[in-house]
């Protein structure tokens, strides 16, 4: 008797401690938000360069929240390169390896792209639609691989072939079609880019 007068006792108490039921899910394994990566107003709209030539509206993916984002961009091209591939994914990649801006920073806005990395047209037997970095794909981190391949994939100019882009490394590097698929694009660090090698 003295047991199950106990246990009436913690009942009582415990209903009356303040704690109330939910009808809010405690799912905590779900996808991060994107709180706080948000800009009040488009950012990063500087030209690339000095050059004569015409401002082009682009679109890159960086980090914000473990997720890809996208922020606007603008790049200036020569008057004839926004309808080459190699030059448009230069400055796209220029754009990827640059810091964020203080107004992006403050929203939670980073890139694991490094300054250093290149990219070159197809080299001689490769695909018309290939494009070379000067790291092997597989040398990136996950975060930089996945905000080249969505940032180009993209790209009306750079990507031919809706959500992929077909990238390699330098020399004899294997070509791989690269998805810039949701999933990717959710969780970049611990789902990697879906590939296929391109014979």
């Amino acid at each position: 008797m003295r047991t199950v007068g106990l246990s009436v006792l913690a009942a009582v108490l415990l209903a009356g401690c303040g704690i109330r039921s939910t009808e809010v899910p405690t799912d905590f394994g779900g996808a991060p938000t994107r709180v706080g990566c948000s800009l009040s107003s488009p950012d990063g709209t500087e030209e690339v360069g000095t050059r004569a030539g015409a401002e082009f509206a682009v679109q890159v993916y960086l980090v914000c929240t473990s997720q890809l984002v996208t922020v606007d961009r603008t790049v200036t091209l020569e008057r004839r390169g926004s309808s080459d591939r190699v030059a448009v994914a230069r400055e796209l990649l220029a754009e990827l390896s640059r810091r964020p801006s203080a107004a992006e920073s403050r929203a939670g806005y980073s890139t694991d792209v490094a300054a250093r990395t290149r990219v070159a047209g197809p080299q001689k037997d490769d695909p018309a639609d290939a494009l070379r970095l000067n790291t092997p794909p597989d040398d990136l981190s996950p975060y930089a691989l996945a905000q080249i391949v969505c940032t180009f994939a993209n790209s009306k100019v750079t990507a031919e072939d809706g959500d992929h882009v077909v990238l390699g490394g330098p020399g004899d590097d294997a070509l791989r079609s690269y998805e810039c698929s949701d999933a990717v694009k959710a969780r970049p660090g611990l789902i990697p880019a879906p590939a296929e090698t391109v014979g």
